[in-house]
């Protein structure tokens, strides 16, 4: 026997035909179905649950003993390092090239202290550098100096794990402070003069998401972010 069935009854058997909703299965098939995405559904539940009492379980087993936090990481993408590209754009729109650019870091050190079993606050020390050639009359008419930048950064900074389990983590951390920035400028002709010039500057760091594996003590760590220690970094973390 054909039956025909409202969509509000049946929505996962019916499909639209000309603005109506028409059922092509008989009585059992339906039945059997609907028996169907009902186990489905349950099995669905009852997976998130055991999933769920699993990841409390875990949680419930961390040593929230070792208030200290001591870690050490290498960036990409750097604060700094915008810095020197929109210098870059700065010196093309008078006339002058700066080429050949390389990077060190940014390098990190970082420690924190854990005031509760979600939050730390503690600081961070960033290092940086980069080098660049210095073509004042274009590449044309070849190479006249180096231009080398030295970036030291002191943030205080506040570290939030909302997951931590025996062997593995998650947190977000923020920090804001201030960058000493030492320029030179070294030229290659007899007779030119050389630069140097130093500057102070905010720079922070919002590391959004950053995920940590290994043992209770020792881990290894990355993170996604942005600021002075870069839009990526990886590093190892001791607590105690």
């Amino acid at each position: 026997m054909r039956i025909y069935c409202g969509y509000q009854k049946w929505p996962y058997l019916c499909n639209r035909n000309n603005d109506r909703f028409a059922c092509h299965h008989d009585e059992k098939e339906i039945i059997n179905e609907k028996k169907y995405y009902d186990m489905k559904k349950a099995l669905f539940i009852s997976v998130m649950m055991v999933m769920m009492t699993a990841v409390s379980a875990m949680a419930q087993k961390v040593d929230y003993d070792g208030k200290h936090e001591v870690a050490v990481s290498y960036g990409w993408v750097s604060n700094s390092d915008w810095i020197d590209v929109f210098e870059g754009v700065g010196a093309a729109m008078v006339g002058v090239t700066l080429d050949g650019e390389s990077y060190t870091g940014p390098i990190a050190i970082e420690y924190h202290y854990r005031v509760s079993p979600l939050v730390a606050v503690g600081g961070i020390g960033v290092y940086g550098s980069s080098k660049q050639d210095i073509y004042l009359m274009g590449k044309d008419h070849g190479k006249d100096g180096k231009m080398t930048n030295n970036y030291f950064t002191v943030m205080p900074s506040v570290k939030f794990d909302w997951l931590r389990t025996t062997n593995f983590g998650m947190y977000s951390k923020l920090a804001a402070g201030v960058t000493f920035r030492s320029e030179k400028m070294k030229y290659d002709k007899p007779g030119a003069t050389n630069h140097s010039d130093n500057d102070v500057h905010f720079n922070w760091q919002a590391s959004l998401i950053g995920a940590e594996v290994g043992g209770e003590n020792i881990r290894a760590f990355a993170e996604l972010g942005l600021g002075e220690q870069g839009m990526a970094l990886v590093g190892v973390r001791a607590r105690f």
